[in-house]
């Protein structure tokens, strides 16, 4: 850290992998504001990080509600060190099958919820002791994603837009804010806990499901040593940059991915079904 930590937040964070995120944080001394569109998921999680942990009631689409976490967390704690962008959206299936507003949701939650939260936190660092913002992205930010067509381009679109404020920031001779991009592969969290009947998730499942404190150990690194993208685990982002480098041989094996992803779905109802038997 360049100096004592002050204050942090953690968009998405009233469970799953957001959750665990501000827990690192208050865990690392930060004064931490969990936001979460759900009230009651975040006034909870805040409730059980702490006595000192702020909670709000935030939807990330909406720029007034992210500019108003923004300056509570910077009233309480005096700066604003830390701003994690983590919360998202994912419904599978092809593009053409879902509903506009379905459509909109992703992007608007994925895209643009990171771009508010995004420019929220450099207003707050800028000119200021500087800060450091973490977008949690995805895999399939890098790659083609089949059954995920409008997830993997709301991702991509936070992809490239870290990417290009951060070289922003660097032309404009603003060293001190760093931006970092951390693209997990599938997650075993409430996002896809209800994905195993669904054949379209099935590249999410194509690799080693990541526990989410394989990805909080990530953040935390990409914290003390801040870089524009890191891909859990590492063989996966190589995988997805070579797949983009030739994308008729990427395309060409996609299917192959499927395939396997279903073998994983298929194992692990299997083992659900066996464990739920168990405790009956």
């Amino acid at each position: 850290m360049r100096h004592s930590p002050a204050g942090a937040v953690v968009t998405g964070a009233g469970r799953g992998l957001g959750r665990l995120i501000a827990a690192l944080l208050v865990d690392r001394g930060h004064r931490v504001l969990v936001t979460d569109v759900d009230e009651e998921a975040a006034r909870t999680t805040a409730a059980e990080l702490g006595p000192d942990v702020l909670w709000a009631a935030v939807d990330v689409r909406d720029e007034a509600q992210v500019a108003a976490a923004r300056d509570r967390v910077v009233d309480e704690a005096g700066r604003l060190d830390v701003w994690v962008n983590n919360a998202g959206v994912l419904v599978t299936g092809p593009a053409w099958e879902q509903s506009p507003d379905v459509r909109r949701l992703m992007l608007e939650v994925n895209a643009l919820g990171t771009v508010n939260g995004t420019v929220a936190a450099i207003d707050a660092m800028r000119g200021g002791a500087g800060g450091h913002i973490v977008n949690v992205v995805s895999l399939a930010g890098l790659t083609p994603v089949p059954g995920e067509a409008v997830y993997a381009a709301s991702k991509h679109a936070a992809i490239g837009f870290s990417l290009s404020t951060l070289a922003d920031l660097r032309l404009a001779g603003i060293k001190d804010i760093d931006i970092s991009c951390v693209c997990p592969d599938g997650i075993w969290t409430p996002m896809l806990h209800d994905k195993l009947d669904d054949p379209a998730s099935a590249l999410s499942f194509s690799g080693k499901l990541l526990r989410p404190e394989e990805v909080v150990t990530a953040v935390r690194e990409i914290l003390d040593r801040p870089r524009p993208v890191t891909a859990v685990p590492g063989w996966r982002g190589l995988q997805a940059r070579l797949g983009d480098a030739f994308p008729s041989f990427g395309l060409r094996a996609l299917p192959l991915a499927v395939a396997q992803g279903r073998r994983v779905q298929r194992r692990m109802r299997a083992t659900s079904a066996r464990d739920a038997r168990r405790d009956i």
